[in-house]
């Protein structure tokens, strides 16, 4: 009970505050934030690559929740909020430590729970620092390399330190990876014109293919379409995520890898009957059917290209666009 309480206060805390702090983050950030998605982090990045920013710096916070600055996030708290019961609750939960596996009570001086309901906001006080604090185009490689030490002197009063062996510097042409997304200007072919292109990047792939191909190990006791309704679930959810990118190559491989992993499982769970039984039974028109249970597949998925929102992201508390141009 004493855990559910927590977690209601910490929801309501949550609720009071974040129309509250909403207002004051700029438009740029799109983690944790409501009516925010990860396709518009990556449209955004793709707009701005073509429109002269060509350098990335790409930061990576070393352990970001677990050490998180507890006077730096109260310190930005206190300029928006002035009631003391509100601030005492967050500093309360803050403070609150940790059981260890052992058994015994630790003290926390700095960081916030991970999978604590208020602490993602909290998280996001403490980065909107970067984002008050750049607004600039960086033209060669030498200006994204001086940024680091100012990025790290920004997130040093937050208690935030960048990875120094995760950060990286990148040029759009030689492209990065960026929330499972290929971000990369490319020629586009049969043309001399160079324009920035988002794919699924290699480890995507691999992620799916390692879900799809635990789903179709073992459990032959099962019916097909109990198999299926699983791999739905995978296969609609991935492409649904990648359908904003030029991924129809991607999908059309992974279609193929899904109907061999499936049609190998049919043949361990039916080693004795033939091939010509097996596809009359379970491949209708040549892919996977059992009842009203059908395989989705991937390489129908529509291709659209993910419409740039901007500063036109409505939040929940307006009708109108959260934020203005930076």
């Amino acid at each position: 009970m004493a855990t559910i309480r927590d977690r209601v206060v910490q929801a309501a805390c949550k609720l009071v505050l974040e129309p509250i702090l909403e207002v004051d983050f700029q438009p740029c950030s799109y983690g944790f934030r409501p009516g925010r998605r990860a396709q518009d982090a990556i449209e955004e990045t793709r707009y701005l690559a073509a429109r002269s920013y060509e350098w990335v710096l790409e930061g990576d916070i070393e352990s970001c929740f677990d050490e998180l600055s507890h006077v730096g996030i109260t310190d930005r708290l206190r300029r928006r909020i002035a009631d003391r019961r509100v601030l005492g609750l967050v500093k309360a939960f803050l403070k609150a430590g940790i059981l260890g596996e052992d058994g015994a009570w630790r003290d926390t001086t700095t960081g916030a729970p991970q999978g604590g309901i208020l602490s993602p906001l909290l998280s996001n006080v403490a980065l909107s620092v970067l984002d008050e604090h750049y607004a600039r185009i960086w033209t060669t490689r030498a200006h994204a390399e001086a940024l680091k030490a100012e990025v790290a002197a920004v997130l040093a009063p937050m208690g935030l330190r960048l990875s120094a062996a995760k950060t990286t510097v990148a040029h759009i042409d030689e492209g990065l990876d960026f929330l499972g997304f290929r971000i990369q200007r490319c020629q586009q072919r049969g043309s001399t014109r160079r324009y920035v292109y988002t794919w699924p990047s290699k480890k995507a792939p691999a992620a799916v293919k390692a879900k799809v191909r635990a789903l179709t190990k073992g459990r032959h006791n099962q019916p097909l379409s109990v198999l299926l309704h699983q791999l739905n679930r995978v296969l609609r959810g991935w492409t649904s995520y990648f359908r904003h990118a030029a991924s129809a190559a991607t999908f059309r491989y992974l279609r193929a890898f899904a109907w061999r992993r499936v049609v190998c499982w049919l043949r361990r769970k039916h080693p004795r009957i033939s091939w010509k039984q097996l596809r009359r039974r379970y491949l209708q028109g040549w892919w996977p059917t059992q009842g009203t249970a059908v395989m989705v597949n991937p390489s129908a998925v529509a291709i659209v290209r993910y419409r740039y929102r901007g500063t036109k992201i409505p939040t929940p508390w307006t009708s109108g666009p959260q934020g203005s141009p930076r």
